[in-house]
């Protein structure tokens, strides 16, 4: 194995990070740039600080990425089937941000993970039982996420139903720095974990070490690429998911970035990868119709709904033609 093959697979790894880090900048400051809680600038610095403070905090996530979809020690072809997951997964996720459709890097990823080693080495290399798991993750989360933004809103409405407007929205407005960056935190739990999942994938298939264990270059390298990503910030998608599913205002933000993150940070615990967009924007979507459930624009969430179920499949096809392509020319 040429090494700079293995160069190549960690400067997509970590260009897949910073792009999820400027593609999910909305998932953690949507809801607080779009009450004016805070300034977009200051917004987009704190969850870049945060989400490099939670990227360095755990690595379960990175282990489950790393051999639950396939073995990566088992695959003939593994270093050139990460490289054929990581073109796909970073094309989709840049074809998403333009058209500013808060799709899911991480369906993106496993999806494409999937899609490559299905084509390097056949259908029966995928660990079923493992990306069963992931799958399930990832599918009941966002239910898990509505039902808790449902309820937290619910709660506070019955709890401060007496209080004058304004005074609600002045002490919530300030709460919302709190669990903006309790969200910025909970989201690099979990995402940058997921780039340095992948790395450790193709070291284990190119035989430089043999375990799911995260080097600490590897931890370092992706919290920094997902925090410089976080600081460009993903201004379309904010738009949409701030603005665009109801009109939020600072005690509803509140409630949608505590039930998220809370959910976002256990799965992190229970070493479960799932999506922050998806998470998200059910927790938004669960306090938007606690608050007025003809409030919620269900035209855009059902949009929104498209780009979740059609992610998987095409980042699967997206995969295994990245992959044909790499065989065809270098294999």
């Amino acid at each position: 194995m040429e090494l700079y093959v293995l160069w190549i697979v960690v400067f997509l790894a970590l260009s897949f990070d910073f792009i999820n880090g400027f593609h999910d900048t909305a998932n953690a400051i949507a809801t607080s740039v779009s009450t004016r809680a805070l300034k977009p600038r200051v917004a987009v610095l704190m969850a870049a600080v945060m989400n490099f403070l939670g990227a360095l905090t755990f690595t379960g996530v990175a282990k489950t990425i790393g051999g639950g979809v396939a073995n990566p020690a088992d695959l003939e072809f593994g270093v050139e089937i990460v490289i054929a997951a990581l073109l796909a997964a970073i094309a989709w996720n840049l074809i998403t941000w333009w058209f500013g459709i808060p799709s899911s890097s991480s369906h993106a990823l496993i999806g494409s993970l999937a899609g490559a080693v299905i084509a390097g080495a056949g259908m029966g290399s995928i660990n079923a039982s493992g990306f069963t798991d992931i799958l399930k993750a990832l599918l009941i989360s966002p239910l898990i996420a509505f039902t808790a933004g449902f309820i937290l809103m619910w709660l506070l409405k019955k709890i401060f139903a007496n209080a004058s407007p304004h005074s609600v929205n002045k002490g919530f407005r300030s709460g919302q720095v709190i669990t903006a960056m309790f969200q910025s935190f909970s989201h690099g739990t979990n995402d940058a974990q997921k780039a340095m999942g992948i790395i450790v994938f193709a070291l284990v298939a190119a035989g430089i070490q043999t375990d799911m264990d995260v080097p600490l270059w590897v931890k370092i390298s992706a919290a920094t690429a997902m925090a410089l990503g976080t600081s460009v910030g993903g201004w379309k998608i904010i738009k949409t998911m701030g603005t665009k599913i109801f009109k939020i205002e600072p005690i509803n933000g509140f409630a949608a970035d505590m039930g998220s993150a809370a959910v976002i940070l256990t799965a992190t615990m229970l070493h479960l990868p799932v999506s922050t967009t998806h998470v998200i924007t059910s927790s938004i979507l669960g306090v938007g119709s606690a608050k007025r459930f003809s409030a919620v624009r269900w035209g855009v969430a059902g949009r929104i709904l498209i780009a979740w179920v059609i992610t998987i499949p095409i980042t699967v096809f997206l995969a295994m033609i990245f992959f044909w392509i790499i065989k065809a020319l270098f294999l």
